[in-house]
């Protein structure tokens, strides 16, 4: 199968017949039938509810004047209009939102200059109750009556307004008047132009946009048509101010690109429509030039059929979900809704730009919105992986192609534009999990292992957008001294902890590829730099919360490049002692968007150790509850996910489960707030899809810990091998008093190891979990625990041999 050739055809679009999927839990419904859009689109969780297709570019949307980085929140807010490229879940500034239309009945008194035209004189109040969402389709009515219906294609946002019979605005004839703004939901349009042709309506423009969160600027270009209206009047405005004439430019503020804060855009009115009171309006987009955005709007909406483009959407989601069936098993449709949510939201993100890439065009996928691979790492790309081989196969080829065009991986990367780095390198891991999962096709593995050394051994010159900081310090003193003095590269000195252990962690992975393929010498050499991490270990230090010794002992802590110790409180940055005092800033602490306590915690390759560390399993994993129990995780930061199976290493795979429903559905549920954090790009919806379907990896290696479905039973279709896996509960019961596992069988054959490798998927297979109410003896042994580096519990020394898939690492619960 060529991987490239993934478009929806323009033939297809008008053709397709809609193919209903497996029904699930008994129910007559399939996946797509249960997924809600608009979860975690309040509180926070900045999700974007509106049309788009599995990774598309184009993401029609409403937005609304206040917390609007996903464009639309349930919140309340009047919006202020309706935008065609968004980010989902983003923390932090608002992202995308370019040119937004906006829709009025008429003018009062048919006087242009009487239509409202700034954001804060138009934005208007949504009837509560007129919203309606689902995968590639949004409708909401404002209070002036008139209902907006969306959708999509790859590029092209289609809109179907539909104006009420009699304007509600006094003295206003039907004469609709739709306007376009040249600005973006976080207003940095530094220069922008606009061309409009009376003759037909047509508009066309472009501006010059700042990223969300990185360096840079990008271009982004627009065609605007509609249909089902004669065109009575049309021209730009400016201000509050409406114009007849048909065009013109933008420049900067000044020199520097400062942002221009000139509303400004275009405006058509009409008369009455035709049919039904409703006009269409197609806005192509595009990241080339105005020509092009036309190009993909007459390409892909060739015709005004807004019900057709709705059914092709509907079919491309359909056949993403329905390599999913579930069985329920009587579970309610809050815990169905819930998981095909989630499993939506990790496959709006990131975006195909193949094709729009104004920086290079090589003939390989470009993809775009990796917002963030520290966050995407961890259950994002495995997910599709796992879900979507095809698309994350995709996914790899680009992330190399940026590499071999600009010198360095992407940890962040936002329209065109390179952003921050938030702690290592770490596609380095996304790459080496794709090479052990079976990630194949077309993608040059000799060119992946150069980009990964690279991230390992040289420093770029500004390391906050790409690469690693700190690197001489890491290699001669291993770990990243607090207060680093580095002349090799600029970047922001803080997080000193948090970069040393995932600079650890990104070495290990890079040591799992090199032996993968063949470099004994640098598997030895970056296997050996995994274990700093333990530098930064401080065996004495103790924590106390107001004064009160928690009873642990032993802590990460920052250090000196003497090697003497600094001090950060293990609380500081979490719920308990100033959430909000580790961001990524310059007066930032020396962890990043967490404790001490939590970062303690992560050693994913080195686990036996850091168990010993701790002082035991016993110890460990009394320390673990205490993380759980004591209010000081924060399970809506992607860093907090693995540490809900960390039990698994110490043989109590059964509080893994415990914990997974301590946090399902208390905090991961399906309403609008059923998400605890930002959802970054889909990350909290992998997670939750992951953890409802009873296993979940540890990203980097081929690992996936077990735990009980939240489902009687799941199956999964493997994309690439066309096998079926199933994961089979016995004893299910919907209450979930039976969460923990007594027994298992793999294909008919007992079964005792905790985790799972990625060989399960790909070669299909049952595997049958019987549960019960209490802990069993299942999955406690050494032997059955994941695979680590160090000895596990006080210095026990077996050895046993661990194939990951078809490359033996001779890793085992003894170590090397």
């Amino acid at each position: 199968m060529n991987l490239l050739i993934r478009k929806i055809a323009p033939a297809v679009v008008w053709g397709i017949l809609v193919k209903h999927a497996v029904a699930q839990n008994g129910t007559g419904r399939s996946g797509y039938d249960y997924v809600d859009p608009l979860i975690g689109t309040t509180n926070g969780g900045h999700v974007f509810p509106g049309a788009t297709l599995p990774f598309g570019m184009a993401k029609a949307g409403p937005d609304i004047y206040g917390e609007n980085q996903g464009g639309f929140a349930s919140d309340g807010s009047p919006i202020y209009g309706f935008s065609h490229m968004h980010d989902s879940g983003t923390g932090g500034s608002p992202s995308l939102g370019n040119f937004p239309i906006f829709a009025q009945s008429g003018c009062p008194n048919g006087d242009i200059n009487a239509c409202k035209y700034v954001l804060w004189e138009r934005m208007t109040d949504r009837i509560n109750g007129t919203i309606h969402a689902r995968p590639g389709y949004f409708d909401i009515t404002l209070a002036s009556n008139i209902r907006t219906e969306m959708t999509v294609t790859n590029h092209t946002a289609l809109y179907r307004f539909t104006f009420p019979a009699t304007p509600i605005t006094p003295n206003t004839t039907s004469n609709p008047h739709i306007l376009v703004e040249l600005t973006d939901l976080p207003q940095t349009r530094s220069e922008g132009n606009i061309t409009v042709y009376p003759s037909n309506g047509r508009i066309t423009g472009s501006g010059r946009f700042s990223p969300s969160f990185g360096i840079g600027t990008y271009q982004s270009y627009f065609c605007l048509d509609f249909n089902g209206a004669t065109v009575k009047d049309a021209g730009v405005w400016s201000n509050s101010r409406a114009a007849r004439a048909t065009s013109f430019k933008i420049v900067p503020g000044d020199v520097r690109q400062t942002p221009s804060d000139r509303p400004a855009g275009g405006w058509v009115q009409f008369e009455q429509p035709k049919e039904n009171n409703q006009i269409l309006a197609r806005v192509g987009m595009s990241f080339i030039s105005e020509a092009q955005a036309c190009a993909n709007a007459e390409r892909e909406i060739p015709r005004n059929n807004f019900d057709a483009i709705v059914a092709a959407a509907e079919s491309a989601w359909r056949a993403k979900l329905d390599v999913i069936t579930i069985d329920g098993g009587s579970v309610s449709d809050s815990f169905l809704t819930t998981f095909w949510s989630g499993v939506y939201r990790s496959m709006i993100s990131p975006q195909d730009y193949t094709g729009e890439n104004p920086n290079w065009n090589s003939g390989e996928p470009y993809y775009d919105s990796f917002y963030c691979i520290w966050d995407s790492f961890r259950s994002i790309h495995p997910l599709l992986t796992l879900l979507d081989p095809q698309s994350q196969t995709l996914m790899i080829r680009s992330l190399l192609d940026i590499y071999r065009h600009e010198g360095w991986l992407p940890d962040c990367r936002m329209s065109h534009c390179k952003g921050f780095t938030q702690g290592g390198s770490n596609a380095d891991i996304v790459i080496t999990d794709a090479y052990l999962k079976n990630i194949s096709e077309g993608i040059d593995w000799n060119l992946a292992y150069e980009a990964v050394v690279k991230d390992a051994e040289e420093e770029p010159p500004n390391w906050d957008v790409e690469g690693r900081g700190g690197l001489e310090s890491w290699k001669t003193l291993g770990y990243i001294p607090t207060e680093n003095i580095d002349v090799l590269g600029v970047g922001t000195e803080t997080r000193s902890i948090s970069r040393t252990v995932e600079y650890a962690y990104n070495d290990f992975t890079i040591a799992l590829l090199a032996r993968a393929l063949g470099h004994t010498s640098d598997y030895n050499k970056y296997l050996a730099r995994s274990g700093n991490w333990l530098n930064m270990f401080k065996p004495d230090q103790r924590s106390d919360i107001n004064g009160t010794d928690t009873g642990f002992q032993g802590f990460l802590q920052p250090r000196y490049t003497n090697g003497t110790w600094g001090y950060q409180d293990p609380i500081f940055c979490s719920p308990l002692l100033d959430f909000t005092g580790c961001y990524l800033n310059p007066s930032g602490r020396e962890t990043y968007e967490g404790p001490v306590w939590l970062y303690t915690f992560f050693a994913p390759g080195d686990m036996a150790t850091l168990i010993r560390t701790l002082g035991g399993r016993e110890t460990f994993v009394q320390r673990l509850n205490w993380l759980h129990e004591s209010g000081i995780l924060y399970v809506g930061d992607e860093q907090a996910f693995l540490k809900l199976f960390l039990y698994h290493y110490a043989g109590r795979p059964a509080l893994s489960a415990q914990r997974a429903h301590q946090y399902i559905p208390s905090l991961f549920n399906d309403t609008v707030s059923g998400i605890p954090g930002n959802d970054d790009s889909g990350a909290m919806g992998s997670f939750v899809a992951f953890v409802m379907m009873g296993f979940f990896p540890n990203a980097g290696q081929d690992v996936y810990f077990i735990i009980p479905p939240f489902f009687e039973s799941v199956s999964i279709k493997n994309g690439q091998t066309g096998k079926t896996a199933t994961i089979r509960n016995v004893n299910f019961d919907a209450g979930y008093k039976n969460i923990y596992i007594q027994s298992a069988k793999m294909n008919g054959v007992s079964y005792t190891r905790n985790w799972l490798q990625h060989g399960f998927f790909l070669e299909g297979g049952v595997l049958e979990l019987v549960l019960g109410d209490s802990e069993s003896a299942w999955g406690t042994r050494v032997e059955d625990g994941p695979p680590s580096l160090g000895p596990y519990s006080n210095g026990t020394a077996a050895r046993r041999r661990w194939d990951m898939g078809s490359v033996d690492l001779g890793f085992g619960a003894g170590g090397l």
